[in-house]
């Protein structure tokens, strides 16, 4: 079986081709850095996390961008509304590019724990400035734009594949309107590719029609074309990003090259919370730094990193997940299962008897590696191929009750768990240092996060918000002490 991937663009499984032989050009959308990374983004990077490991294991060379958005993101994803960046600026008293190095760091450290590859390309919108002017004026200049006031608008008449991602019809866009349209646009469809800036707006560049900012679709199209071309493999992201904001970026793209702009859509589901949407109105917003440390109300404890993500992968990317303490505390048990599993092979593989791999146990680790593949071949089906880890898991428990197993059948379990475990699933480790639940030095490193957040709710004045972090420790049994040196922590 080849590797097929279900293509939002044609709606259906697609045999997956590269443009080039052997080589694979893959775009996600990044996160937009005003905050910390929650659940939500842990499904998404996770998701397309296993996308890219996958392609390596198969043998492609594949150049895996995704983007850091600092710029440019309305607060209500489209062309009204402040910068989200902005707004949390102002709140937190900071400078707004001071604040998207505080939380690009912090991304990254989730990211990192959460075993994603780092992208091979972290381009930032600041940072391409230059290159969206110029496809502002290549739009201008083939008729697909106007200029209105110091902001640039997408004349979405002009391209007549409009909602060929989304499935959306134009004319009943335009009789679905129920808000007033800005006097700027020649109609309420039309998207801002450079907005016009106030005189007292932080973030703003000079251009031909003013001094403005980018939108936050023009990003994305002018980050993937500059480093994988004006056709590239794969393009992914949340199935919320698909309207509007990849529907404007095929829109532009598509408009500017006269090329088809990506071959393969990709969209992973939604997260839930017990049920309910995750929201901060709802107090049910959890971010990874509290799923790991327990520090929040709907969690009894902390969890390891690969015990989130392997919650993750137990369901379809294109499915929703529900996270709840049960479901997390359910993954960091099967996490633990297969962890001291893959420990107890290695450590009997060194006092084993020398010997070759069984035709027996060669057949049927060749079955469970078939089996595997076919999962992942079928549309990414991780659910699937983590019940073939633990049907690996099982049968490495019946080699462990077996004093005849040579030390050669379980140097290949071990290999095979590296392989399908490690390297594409992403849940076994080349090295443990500790079974079970969060190390110390993982407990250390996420207080110390949150006790750097209670000095700066200190020296904000914001000492409702401090007493709440240090109550929130205290419920799960880290104790704050301010000394003259600091703020230090212990167990209760």
């Amino acid at each position: 079986m080849k590797l097929e991937f279900y293509n939002s663009l044609t709606r259906k499984k697609e045999e997956f081709t590269p443009l080039k032989k052997g080589v694979v050009g893959i775009y996600v959308c990044g996160p937009t850095v005003y905050g910390h990374a929650h659940l939500g983004h842990a499904k998404s990077y996770v998701s397309f996390d296993i996308v890219v490991r996958y392609l390596r294991y198969l043998g492609y060379g594949v150049t895996y961008i995704q983007n850091i958005t600092d710029v440019g993101h309305l607060t209500d994803d489209a062309d009204e509304g402040e910068d989200k960046l902005v707004v949390a600026a102002k709140k937190e008293k900071k400078h707004p590019m001071a604040l998207a190095e505080i939380y690009t760091r912090s991304y990254f450290e989730d990211m990192d724990m959460l075993g994603c590859v780092r992208p091979d390309i972290s381009p930032r919108a600041s940072g391409h400035i230059i290159e969206q002017i110029e496809l502002v004026k290549t739009l201008l200049e083939k008729g697909y734009a106007y200029e209105a006031n110091g902001s640039v608008y997408f004349d979405v008449s002009k391209f007549k594949d409009y909602g060929k991602l989304s499935g959306r019809n134009v004319e009943e866009m335009l009789a679905g309107v129920r808000v007033a349209v800005s006097p700027d646009k020649k109609a309420s469809v039309d998207f801002a590719l450079w907005k016009k800036a106030e005189p007292n707006h932080i973030m703003q560049w000079s251009s031909p029609w003013g001094m403005g900012y980018p939108g936050w679709h023009l990003e994305c199209s002018v980050m993937s074309m500059k480093y994988l071309g004006e056709t590239i493999d794969i393009h992914g992201g949340g199935i919320e990003n698909k309207f509007p904001h990849h529907e404007c970026e095929i829109a532009q793209s598509e408009a500017a090259n006269g090329v088809q702009f990506v071959r393969y859509w990709l969209h992973n589901n939604m997260v839930t919370v017990d049920g309910q949407k995750m929201g901060k109105s709802l107090n049910n917003f959890i971010n990874l730094k509290q799923a790991f440390s327990g520090v929040h109300e709907k969690l009894t404890r902390g969890y390891d990193p690969l015990a989130v993500r392997q919650l993750i992968l137990n369901s379809h990317y294109r499915s929703p997940l529900d996270f709840s303490d049960a479901a997390l505390f359910a993954a960091q048990s099967g996490y633990e299962k297969i962890t001291s599993t893959v420990i107890a092979v290695r450590e009997n593989a060194k006092s084993a008897p020398e010997g070759e791999v069984s035709k027996e146990a060669a057949k049927e680790l060749e079955q469970l590696k078939e089996k595997f593949e076919a999962a992942m071949n079928d549309d990414l089906n991780t659910a699937v191929a983590l019940s073939v880890i633990f049907e690996l898991v099982r049968f490495a428990n019946g080699l462990l009750e077996d004093s005849g197993t040579t030390a050669g059948v379980f140097n290949a379990v071990d290999d095979l768990f590296s392989s399908l475990g490690g390297d594409v699933l992403g849940v076994v480790k080349d090295e443990y240092i500790e079974v079970g639940g969060a190390s110390d030095e993982l407990i250390d490193g996420l207080v110390k996060g949150f006790i750097k957040q209670r000095n700066e709710a200190r020296s904000n004045k914001d000492f409702a918000r401090a007493d709440a972090i240090r109550d929130e420790l205290d419920g799960i049994g880290i104790v704050l002490e301010d000394k003259p040196e600091g703020t230090v922590w212990r167990r209760k």
